[in-house]
């Protein structure tokens, strides 16, 4: 099955490969290796933002992670021409713009780890960081980015 097909059956649309928003390019592919880089949170076209802990539920940060995702894998279809390429999600790095006393960041980042498994199955698994820091660009809830081995160049 391709992945295209597995995104079909799972009922997931991906977004429009977020262009990026300073001196940067979205993936780098080098080496057998795609990295991507950070991807922040859209639903419905706008930007979650916010802290969690504060003003954002973990309920909430863990779908803004899940978007962070689907943007990873949009920067990717655009920058390989296809997802098929993808070979193993290496390893995911989650921020979680956090209050001083939140400490649940794994279940946010959990919501772009268990995306990637849904669509990719054993090869979504991966090695991971969910790291809790006091601000994100654009005040973003979420970040993530990716490292992705791939297949062919």
């Amino acid at each position: 099955m391709t992945i295209d097909a597995r995104l079909q059956e799972l009922g997931i649309a991906l977004p429009k490969a977020a262009a990026p928003v300073a001196s940067y390019v979205p993936v780098v592919v080098e080496g057998g290796f795609a990295h991507v880089s950070g991807q922040l949170p859209f639903v419905d076209g706008e930007l979650v933002t916010g802290r969690l802990g504060q003003d954002v539920s973990l309920e909430d940060g863990t779908a803004a992670a899940r978007a962070c995702g689907l943007m990873i894998l949009a920067q990717l279809e655009a920058a390989l021409g296809s997802l098929d390429r993808v070979k193993r999600i290496v390893k995911l790095g989650g921020f979680v713009n956090s209050a001083a006393d939140f400490t649940d960041q794994p279940k946010v980042v959990n919501g772009a780890s268990d995306l990637m498994m849904e669509v990719f199955g054993d090869a979504g698994k991966h090695a991971r960081a969910a790291v809790g820091v006091p601000a994100l660009p654009l005040g973003a809830a979420v970040e993530v980015d990716a490292v992705v081995a791939i297949s062919g160049e």
